[in-house]
């Protein structure tokens, strides 16, 4: 499988020229190259990527998590048509770890956005399946550049898991969004605190109907809890709103309030340094991902472990020093060149 090359790859040149093109069918090829794992793609991913690399990084990235029953899709539709609205080109990406189980929910999203979806401005696509949700977060990155060089101002990406997700598009994304919802018994518990720490907007929804008070009260205790925190390194102070989606209040001031936080960080110089981070991050996140492909590809290093498992539960080796003894050997038969990383 290794040297097998699919017969329907265009040039490198021509899924440049149709992404920058903003040619969606193009732009949704060089993805489907993006999140392969065959090498052949993993070579042409690389010169993709950097071929249209200084067309990207001119959009605003926008994180969206929020709890189970949040509405978030209703929210990111009422979202995206206000953008496109306002003349903007949105892009909707989604990070789901356990799509590996479950396949995901971002393609039933994408029936529920329905109108969003049928606009030529905004663009939908689930992020790839990895082994891992740095080797997502990863191809999401590249997602989100082809998307910023096919012409999307906008791009969204949503975290539809739990944990970790978050950190992944927290630390890819320019402003981040927490969806909450009130009366869902208590809601400061209900949340972890790591979550309300990366928080630069958090937006109570679902405020309608006999919804309002109750919505009214949560944001009144969001602000609160946001006021114990120390300021960001942004010099933004977090701020709670209430919104409907279904019924598109709200809306408006969601988008007034990452301009205005945009302004702000334009102004101190911290949007061109947070971007920076992050791109030196996401090549050590790469240098990892490449590194556990060596590691764990190998075929004698694989052989190894089977037999330190079974040594491991017969009680004849300790798990600190089987890895150890794993490591050492992989180090010294590396540099002799005597592992072969065919998988």
């Amino acid at each position: 499988m290794k040297n097998y090359k699919p017969k329907n790859r265009l040039t490198t040149q021509a899924y440049i020229d149709g992404v920058l093109s903003g040619d969606r069918v193009i732009l949704s090829r060089a993805i489907t190259v993006i999140e392969s794992n065959l090498e052949s793609d993993k070579i042409l991913a690389k010169e993709i990527v950097q071929g249209i690399l200084p067309h990207s990084g001119k959009s605003i990235r926008i994180g969206i998590t929020g709890v189970p029953g949040v509405g978030k899709s209703t929210f990111i539709e009422a979202f995206g048509l206000h953008l496109v609205k306002k003349g903007h080109k949105v892009a909707i990406l989604s990070i789901d770890p356990s799509s590996q189980r479950s396949k995901g929910s971002i393609l039933g999203d994408k029936t529920r956005m329905e109108e969003l979806a049928n606009l030529q401005e905004a663009y939908i696509r689930p992020s790839a399946s990895g082994d891992t949700l740095g080797g997502v977060a990863n191809k999401t990155g590249e997602t989100m550049l082809l998307c910023e060089a096919a012409g999307y101002d906008v791009v969204l990406i949503e975290t539809v898991g739990v944990g970790q997700s978050e950190t992944a598009v927290h630390g890819m994304t320019d402003f981040f969004l927490l969806l909450m919802l009130s009366g869902a018994g208590d809601e400061l518990q209900g949340i972890k605190k790591g979550i309300m720490e990366m928080a630069d907007l958090v937006v109570i929804n679902k405020a309608d109907g006999d919804n309002i008070t109750m919505s009214k009260i949560a944001q009144r205790q969001y602000q609160n809890a946001l006021h114990i925190f120390p300021l960001s390194e942004s010099g933004w102070s977090p701020v709670v709103t209430t919104a409907s989606a279904i019924k598109s209040i709200g809306i408006s001031n969601v988008w007034k309030q990452i301009l205005k936080y945009k302004t702000l960080v334009d102004k101190n110089g911290y949007f061109l340094k947070n971007r920076n981070h992050q791109q030196i991050k996401w090549m050590y996140n790469n240098i990892n991902e490449e590194l556990k492909q060596l590691f764990y590809g190998s075929k004698n290093i694989k052989s190894e472990l089977s037999t330190l498992e079974k040594g491991i539960v017969a009680s004849k080796i300790s798990p600190v020093k089987a890895a150890q003894q794993i490591i050492d050997k992989f180090k010294n038969s590396f540099e002799n060149k005597n592992y072969s990383n065919e998988v």
